[in-house]
């Protein structure tokens, strides 16, 4: 769903003002790059329109750095054959696959939100592991992923490392504090935290069947490739 964007701010607000407490060089990392059109994104998408409050986020509210959990970064929007790319392991969603904008990255892991239709506003996340892509639902919306990071801060699962200025997340104090960990970007295994991610699946909407096809990913793979060449990327 799509949020309110005053409560949306307020949330970004107060996650950025708590960032900065835990030490987080945010204002030092003020430079954005210079990432595709709203225009350029709908044609790569496929759709007419992208909803204000992505746009809002990662082109004005977010600085292009690791300020969110885990290290994540804002994802870039500046090249459209990576951002096809970064949608290819959609496979088994309640949704065309071509329907989503990436919203951060960590190392394997991507968070994508849902640009139109029925899940329109919703945060899904993937990860590029063979045998471990996990298609899920992370959060119902972008509040509602904030509002969980901010509960992070509250039951203080962020910590600092003396190397790095990122927000290092505690993956085992997540559970213990009723945190929910498919809202962070944290790798998540089928094979420790599968009864969590079947569940969630069910509950969402993925097809387990299709999702965990070796033929139905290489056909996904296709896809992506002839959206590519068919948009001369």
């Amino acid at each position: 769903m799509l949020d309110d964007m005053h409560d949306l701010r307020a949330a970004v607000a107060r996650f950025q003002t708590s960032a900065v407490v835990a030490g987080v060089p945010w204002h030092d990392m003020q430079e954005r790059p210079g990432n595709l059109t709203a225009g350029e994104l709908c044609r790569v998408l496929g759709v007419d329109r992208i909803p204000e409050q992505i746009l809002w986020l990662n082109g004005e509210a977010l600085p292009y750095g690791r300020v969110l959990p885990a290290g994540a970064f804002p994802a870039r929007w500046d090249d459209a054959g990576q951002l096809l790319d970064a949608l290819s392991a959609s496979v088994g969603v309640p949704f065309f696959w071509r329907h989503q904008l990436p919203v951060l990255w960590y190392e394997r892991v991507v968070f994508t939100f849902v640009v139109t239709g029925d899940r329109e506003g919703e945060i899904w996340r993937y990860q590029f592991e063979p045998d471990d892509w996990n298609p899920v639902r992370a959060a119902p919306s972008l509040l509602a992923m904030f509002t969980e990071w901010n509960r992070g801060f509250d039951a203080g699962v962020y910590a600092r490392q003396e190397w790095d200025d990122w927000l290092h997340v505690d993956a085992g104090a997540l559970h213990g504090h009723a945190l929910d960990s498919l809202a962070f970007p944290v790798h998540i295994s089928q094979y420790d935290q599968g009864e969590l991610l079947r569940r969630r699946q069910a509950e969402c909407g993925v097809d387990l069947a299709v999702a965990e096809d070796f033929e139905h990913i290489e056909a996904l793979t296709d896809e992506v490739d002839a959206v590519r060449k068919s948009l001369r990327l």
